[in-house]
């Protein structure tokens, strides 16, 4: 028993390195696509809410608030591209994934007030 190992301890086996080929560039290309999409359902919503005939200043703060999460996301998935550069991105952060849930969360709550019925 002088090995290090406890009875009925699984040995720990080595964990190897993410691929270094095609898999860091599957996973930007799919932060460029969520990124363009996040884009478009904001540009729908703003429409959408432009068109709605909701009175001014309502129309202004929902703009400005689909504008300003917008923005936030895209700097947050901006952040994650750039992280992978080098090749073996770091492991996502938690902060970073809650911002992100928040902007789809929030995203989702504006863009169901401003559709109409």
């Amino acid at each position: 028993m002088g090995d290090g190992h406890r009875p009925g301890a699984r040995p720990r086996i080595p964990v190897p390195d993410r691929d270094p080929g095609l898999q860091p560039e599957r996973t930007r290309l799919a932060w460029r696509r969520t990124t363009l999409t996040c884009s478009a359902v904001v540009a729908l919503g703003e429409r959408a809410l432009l068109r709605s005939g909701a009175p001014g200043p309502v129309v202004v703060v929902l703009a400005a608030l689909m504008g300003l999460v917008w923005a936030v996301f895209v700097a947050a998935s901006d952040r994650r591209i750039r992280s992978m550069a080098t090749g073996r991105p770091p492991e996502l952060r938690r902060r970073l994934a809650w911002v992100l849930a928040g902007c789809t969360l929030v995203l989702a709550v504006l863009g169901a007030a401003v559709v109409p019925p």
